[in-house]
């Protein structure tokens, strides 16, 4: 059988492992068994990472408006109702810059929703 000697393919492909793993620490970004692990790990992490943003940022915008609508002693789950019997479809992310941000136009839409005027 012919040997085979992988010089340049077996370099290049551990440096293209070695480069995901610039920024860890100590011998995770040095020895290439111990980076291969860990940069799979990594990996795993950032997908799930990924979808774990969105729930946290959901969780934000929920807060901040439900936080603006105590004062007015509304919950978030009625402005939901309120809104959608109205037919204003507004994103979370909308309403809770209108709700931190724009303190005017977010009680106005409260009042149109709420009174129908």
């Amino acid at each position: 059988m012919v040997r085979v000697k992988r010089g340049n393919v077996a370099k290049t492909k551990r440096q293209k492992i070695l480069k995901l793993a610039k920024g860890f620490k100590g011998s995770n970004s040095c020895l290439f068994r111990t980076v291969n692990s860990k940069v799979m790990k990594a990996l795993v992490y950032s997908y799930q990472g990924r979808k774990q943003k969105k729930r946290h940022f959901k969780k934000l915008w929920i807060s901040r408006i439900n936080a603006s609508l105590r004062n007015k002693k509304l919950s978030y789950s009625s402005l939901k109702n309120l809104l959608k019997r109205s037919f204003i479809s507004l994103n979370l992310k909308v309403l809770a810059q209108l709700a931190v941000f724009d303190k005017k136009t977010f009680n106005y839409l409260i009042q149109k929703v709420r009174y129908g005027t």
